[in-house]
């Protein structure tokens, strides 16, 4: 079987740093290290329609604007199979069978759906979609029979789910799926990349990201008014770091050799951390600082995005190509589902014939 990984994204608008950092970066990285026989990467157009069932046009065009997000970060599709979620009908059909497996305390305990639903204001108002989609995440892990799933931290308590349900499936039909296991970001800090505005977690829906196809006035208009140290009022105060979304943000993306490049007056991060603590240092030079890190690695991708915009039905046949790839997986891991279920009657020759002879003795 060898090692696979599945990842993907939700496709409700373009992809920011915090999925970068978070996961893309990371599948780019293993994409080309090649130590894995399969890598699968979906955009969850059917998990998106769980809180946007009355815009599909948002899905819809938003399709096309991760797709360039993929391909302008670096994902090859002759390395990767990129697909999109809803063509895969194999994946409605195990999410079926899995929920069998699975009760609505279990859900109702994980903390991801716990902050997902608040986030939403669907305390009162649940759509049961949405609150299943734990369960249309183990289908799509466990038809492709992942060994492992690179994501972010918040996403720990969705991988234990599907674990839990496939160990379930395989202790009550048979050894058929495959138990996955999670690959963190290497950076503890980019498990969860605040937003701009400090806030836990950079969300679309927030608004405060920075998006990787922004361009670069966009992205200093955010960098210059993130959140820093309310108490930091005047260059010489003191400053805190801890909770400082500028100074989360260079742990996650400085190197030493930026401050080598474009800020010689210091060696390192640990460097510039001191003399903010001590005061005598402005935000603005951080955010300046920050920005040029910033840009300078978003540039790349904005070139290659520009020149896969100039032919978007490629995009298309490349979405196509890879779909119809991974549907072929999806087929041979659910004929081993529903023959272990004991649900393949037209292909169970032996029921067939002992059927026959039971009613022909019945005479």
């Amino acid at each position: 079987m060898g090692n696979i990984i599945l990842t993907g994204d939700r496709p409700t608008g373009k992809l920011h740093l915090g999925h970068y950092i978070g996961s893309l970066q990371r599948r780019v990285q293993l994409q080309n290290e090649g130590n894995y026989d399969k890598m699968f990467v979906f955009m969850a157009d059917v998990q998106a329609l769980t809180d946007n069932a009355d815009n599909p046009e948002k899905i819809r065009q938003n399709i096309i604007e991760v797709a360039l997000d993929y391909l302008a970060a670096g994902l090859d599709p002759e390395k990767c199979t990129i697909f999109i979620q809803s063509q895969i009908p194999e994946l409605s059909e195990l999410t079926t069978y899995l929920m069998n497996l699975v009760t609505v305390s279990r859900i109702q305990r994980n903390p991801t759906v716990k902050t997902e639903i608040k986030m939403r204001n669907f305390e009162a108002n649940i759509p049961l979609g949405f609150f299943c989609y734990p369960i249309s995440q183990a289908a799509d892990i466990a038809l492709f029979k992942s060994t492992t799933v690179p994501v972010g931290e918040d996403q720990e308590p969705m991988i234990e789910v599907t674990r839990e349900v496939v160990r379930r499936f395989n202790q009550t039909y048979g050894e058929v799926l495959v138990e996955p296991q999670i690959l963190l970001p290497e950076n503890t800090v980019c498990r969860r990349l605040p937003g701009t505005d400090g806030k836990e977690k950079m969300s679309k829906s927030l608004g405060n990201c920075i998006y990787l196809s922004d361009s670069a006035d966009e992205v200093w208009q955010k960098v210059r008014s993130m959140f820093t140290d309310p108490d930091h009022l005047r260059v010489d105060d003191p400053g805190k770091v801890e909770g400082n979304a500028v100074f989360t943000y260079l742990d996650a993306f400085s190197t030493d050799n930026d401050f080598a490049n474009y800020w010689p007056d210091y060696k390192n991060l640990d460097e510039l951390k001191d003399h903010y603590r001590r005061g005598g240092l402005g935000d603005m030079k951080c955010k300046k600082f920050l920005n040029t890190i910033i840009n300078n690695m978003l540039e790349p991708m904005r070139q290659r995005r520009k020149e896969f915009e100039q032919d978007i039905p490629e995009i298309y046949n490349i979405l196509k190509k890879g779909t119809d790839k991974a549907r072929e997986t999806a087929a041979q891991t659910m004929d081993e589902v529903r023959k272990a279920m004991r649900i393949d009657y037209f292909n169970d020759t032996e029921l067939i014939k002992q059927q026959s002879e039971r009613f022909k003795n019945q005479k």
